[in-house]
């Protein structure tokens, strides 16, 4: 199939808001695409390729960036391969090869193949077809119950490879298709409330437990076989043996494990979450030690536990890895349960998670049974520069470029601002008709995709604290960033400074 197929629908998917639309779209192109052809269409739909991150980032992807093609060419088959290229290219000379790479590639695409590579290598397809609106549309096209489809999918952790079966196996099959040690699960998510109480008000009695900054792990042991995946099910095994190590020292044969690892001051306190990840991204040396802290249990030496009551899996986990526990309590009072959060807030950890004790582990579900509560961090930046939109937001000026104050000219000019992130999240209808029409008064220049506006627009942004990154000058990168409101009422030298900005690497 021609990669411009792809392109068509996901232009098709992101123009409207109708789900049925979107489901109606995807399931004609999956019907079209030859059985090879499904897991690997299905990566690149959701931006996440069956090879995973290859190491391109927006300054790569930006240098390959040529004239596009005329005509389509592309083939789904090529940009896979190409991929494969990307991923396996490393060692001396690895560099100019992946830019050779890169640049055969966006030579052979056009212009709106062009922006969907970049989408699916960035992590940032903005087209609303998010796994749950594809695996509707896989059960519409292969003409099965959306429950067993869901369920294969999230038990196997795999939606191409489920697609594949759905499409061209026996209905029996995708039915078969169970709990595996030693294959990862999607994990279950949680949703959001103000505090703790407001949670307990949801669930009803519940464990109120510490919500660590850390990464989400799922460990899974047979024997002396310890796997330990993360929460994109990506396995990280060589990376994590203190992990290895913990697991293999409990008492049972097999299990899977729901879990949180990260590293620790002299003090017991949590260290910055990069410092975690950093482990997750480099097989050099250990410069920290990890320490896991275990939430749930899936399977315990053959039986499994996924419709048991959370209680009941709480009660396998006290008996299996006390010294694991994450720390939290079971109650119905939310006094008490008010004070589990303090506690958590107080020993430098994020929040809480309320959960239902009688609640089943629902993997790959976000519903109310689990419910995390940690308070937003939100300051004001300035709007450097804004991206063209796609689909539904075509026309209109979309992905926002953030700075902070840099009064000290630490990390440019005195006075100047810092780029430290990009969101599009938050953005409703009226604001994005305001900010095109503003940030084209305001524009300095412009390039085919983007809009550089004079830096006086101050924005509120919420995130999730910050990270490491060698992207921006600032040596930090925004986690989560999402529009809270524009601040007229603020001067582009009232912003957030990058120091302040930076010091949260340190807390």
């Amino acid at each position: 199939m021609l990669l411009e197929e792809l392109v068509r629908t996901t232009d098709a998917v992101a123009s409207t808001r109708s789900r049925l639309a979107k489901v109606d779209a995807l399931a004609d192109l999956l019907r079209r695409l030859e059985p090879g052809e499904i897991p690997t269409a299905v990566g690149l739909l959701t931006a996440k390729p069956r090879q995973g991150r290859v190491g391109v980032g927006w300054r790569g992807m930006s240098a390959a960036m040529g004239k596009p093609a005329a005509e389509p060419t592309l083939t789904v088959a090529d940009l896979d391969a190409a991929l494969d290229r990307l991923l396996v290219t490393a060692g001396a000379g690895s560099a100019a090869e992946r830019a050779a790479t890169l640049r055969t590639l966006t030579a052979a695409a056009t212009e709106r193949e062009q922006a969907f590579i970049a989408g699916v290598l960035l992590g940032e397809l903005r087209t609303g077809a998010l796994e749950g609106v594809l695996t509707d549309a896989v059960a519409r096209a292969a003409d099965r119950p959306v429950d067993a489809v869901r369920r294969a999918a999230m038990l196997s952790g795999d939606l191409g490879g489920t697609a594949l079966l759905a499409l061209t196996g026996a209905a029996a099959q995708l039915d078969a298709v169970g709990l595996v040690v030693g294959r990862p699960v999607q994990p279950m998510l949680a949703a959001t409330a103000s505090s703790a109480a407001a949670a307990l008000e949801v669930t009803g009695e519940a464990s109120v437990e510490y919500k660590l900054d850390g990464a989400r792990i799922q460990v899974h042991r047979v024997g002396d076989d310890v796997r330990i995946y993360t929460r994109t099910l990506a396995e990280v095994t060589h990376r994590l043996p203190e992990v290895v190590e913990v697991v293999r020292g409990l008492p049972v044969r097999a299990v899977i494990l729901d879990g949180e690892t990260l590293t620790l001051d002299d003090n017991g306190g949590p260290r910055p979450f990069q410092e975690t990840m950093a482990r997750f991204g480099a097989d050099a040396a250990r410069a920290t030690v990890l320490h896991p802290w275990f939430f749930d249990v899936l399977h315990i030496d053959g039986r499994d536990l996924l419709e048991e009551p959370l209680s009941t899996r709480i009660g396998v986990l006290e008996r299996i890895a006390p010294a694991y526990r994450i720390p939290g309590e079971i109650t119905a009072d939310a006094a008490v349960a008010e004070r589990v959060a303090h506690d958590a807030l107080a020993a430098g950890h994020e929040g809480v998670v309320v959960k239902a004790v009688g609640s089943a582990y629902a993997a790959g579900r976000r519903g109310s049974n689990w419910i995390k509560v940690k308070p937003v961090l939100t300051y004001d930046l300035v709007v450097l520069a804004c991206e063209w939109g796609s689909g539904r937001r075509t026309g209109l000026l979309s992905n926002l470029h953030l700075g902070a104050l840099d009064p000290t000219g630490d990390f440019g000019e005195p006075g100047g601002y810092v780029m430290v992130g990009k969101t599009f999240k938050g953005l409703t209808d009226a604001l994005l008709r305001w900010q095109t029409e503003r940030f084209q008064e305001l524009e300095v220049r412009r390039t085919a995709g983007t809009v550089w506006t004079e830096p006086v627009t101050v924005v509120e942004i919420a995130i999730d604290g910050v990270q490491q990154s060698s992207r921006y000058p600032g040596g930090i990168a925004l986690r989560f960033a999402r529009v809270k409101r524009y601040r007229d009422d603020k001067t582009a030298a009232e912003a957030d400074t990058i120091q302040t900005l930076r010091g949260l690497l340190r807390s």
